[in-house]
């Protein structure tokens, strides 16, 4: 009895989670580029980190000086969301164009992934230390990161989709 029970349970989530996926590829595939914009969290943006920001990779503050500025966990929860986002305009650009170039492509799926694995783990760390030294260090480098994929990304729009830019920089 309770065998079955498991088993019935197992099913149940296993028919949950392809349900979602499914789900989740159909709202991916019937995006637009507006509603990738309007999904762009504007109520933090990294500027306040780099001189540069959108242009050229690289960040002008020390790793305490961006936790301040990023308000904490309040700018890597920003960068979290942002990074998928962002990672969904490239998909969509790619989709949309011909002869994207797919190294940059992956690097910015791989420059997404990264910025959420820091941000979780620098999430975690602040949830058990406060604003511990490995918190700022964790924070800062999802910041690096973020800053870089954010110029790559800019840089991908100029080269293969260059009437979104001005939307794309609005947003960020």
């Amino acid at each position: 009895m309770i065998s079955s029970l498991v088993q019935i349970a197992v099913l149940v989530g296993i028919v949950f989670c392809l349900g979602r996926w499914w789900m989740n590829i159909r709202r991916r595939n019937a995006q637009t580029w507006e509603t990738l914009l309007a999904r762009l969290r504007p109520d933090w943006s990294a500027r306040e980190l780099s001189d540069r920001f959108l242009w050229q990779e690289g960040l002008s503050a020390t790793p305490e000086d961006a936790w301040q500025r990023m308000q904490g966990p309040k700018g890597l929860w920003v960068m979290y969301q942002n990074a998928r986002v962002m990672q969904e305009m490239a998909d969509y650009a790619a989709k949309c164009c011909q002869g994207v170039d797919r190294v940059l492509i992956e690097t910015l799926h791989s420059d997404a992934m990264q910025i959420r694995l820091c941000v979780l783990t620098a999430l975690a760390q602040y949830g058990f230390t406060k604003a511990s030294e490995g918190v700022r260090v964790n924070a800062f480098r999802a910041a690096s990161i973020y800053i870089g994929m954010a110029a790559r990304m800019t840089q991908f729009l100029q080269d293969y989709a260059a009437a979104r830019v001005p939307d794309f920089v609005a947003a960020m």
